[in-house]
């Protein structure tokens, strides 16, 4: 019998109902463990956590590298001390056993406790600690909502869907046979994503899509991958953990109280957008398991 690979998707908070508690990713669960091969079965088993109190090592993460997961979607959503030192060794650790990392922020220094994760963390630029390394970018972008500072790059409504521009040469992440160009073209879309790059002496990173803002019209990152070697697994920086929620794939879902913006329906009517945005996750969970991107089915 073939191999089912174990996909945690966890958050760097312990679980709040009124924050982004992995509840508000069920989603993206439910389409992962959705997944069939040929065959019929599962392709992956899917665990969805929240992280354990804070002010100590959690108990999945610190010791992720002796676990039986083989992917991490990390979802940061702490206001800087979601991960511990012991933590982030584990995840690194895992890694270089092979692991498959994806590390999604947010805005401002939301999610910054990532800036302490090797590798990788080095992808994620925030307002306070790591910032991006062109002081230009260093200027709000969102002037809707005020009380968020840069970065934080408007690409449209919760519940929208954006238009993206894969980088070239095209990752196999971004492909897709049934699109017309062969290409992912449509993300969700959030008022105010993070900011993300390839680290500078990093070879084996390159940002691979971008996306524009609606209102200053500035083109921004919106995902750097880093391909697997002999000594480290692949990996995955985006600018938004939104891109991945409930909410921004169904409002209906509910948000946290704080969420002050309009959602729009952009997404919800265009069967195209939600099917390339299926699509992709579900590219990027072959991908980060080194299963080739053949094509799958959900489970009826």
């Amino acid at each position: 019998m073939r191999q089912i690979h174990r996909i945690l998707l966890q958050t760097t908070i312990p679980h709040d109902e009124d924050d982004w508690h992995i509840g508000r990713f069920a989603l993206l669960r439910d389409h992962l463990a959705a997944l069939c091969g040929d065959d019929g079965l599962p392709l992956f088993e899917v665990t969805a956590r929240d992280r354990d109190p804070v002010g100590a090592p959690d108990s999945v993460l610190s010791r992720l590298d002796s676990s039986p997961f083989d992917e991490l979607w990390l979802f940061a959503v702490d206001t800087g001390e979601g991960l511990t030192a012991a933590d982030c060794q584990a995840i690194g650790r895992f890694r270089r056993r092979g692991g498959g990392l994806l590390v999604a922020r947010d805005h401002m220094d939301l999610g910054s406790s990532v800036c302490t994760l090797g590798g990788v963390g080095a992808a994620h630029f925030f307002h306070t600690k790591n910032p991006d390394p062109d002081p230009s970018r260093r200027k709000v972008d969102d002037t809707i909502t005020t009380n968020i500072l840069w970065p934080n790059y408007h690409s449209g409504a919760n519940g929208d869907f954006q238009l993206i521009e894969p980088s070239l040469p095209l990752h196999p992440v971004l492909t897709d046979p049934d699109s017309q160009s062969g290409a992912i073209h449509f993300f969700p879309s959030h008022p105010h994503e993070g900011a993300v790059g390839k680290p500078e002496h990093d070879p084996t990173a390159r940002v691979i899509a971008t996306g524009t803002s609606k209102l200053s019209g500035r083109p921004f990152n919106l995902v750097v991958a880093f391909e697997p070697t002999s000594e480290v697994g692949p990996a995955i920086a985006e600018s938004t953990f939104h891109h991945f929620s409930d909410y921004n794939w169904d409002p209906s879902r509910g948000s946290p109280s704080f969420v002050s913006e309009a959602p729009g329906d952009g997404l919800a009517r265009s069967p195209e957008a939600q099917r390339s945005v299926r699509r992709y996750v579900t590219n990027l969970a072959l991908w980060l398991a080194g299963i080739p991107l053949v094509p799958v089915r959900a489970a009826s």
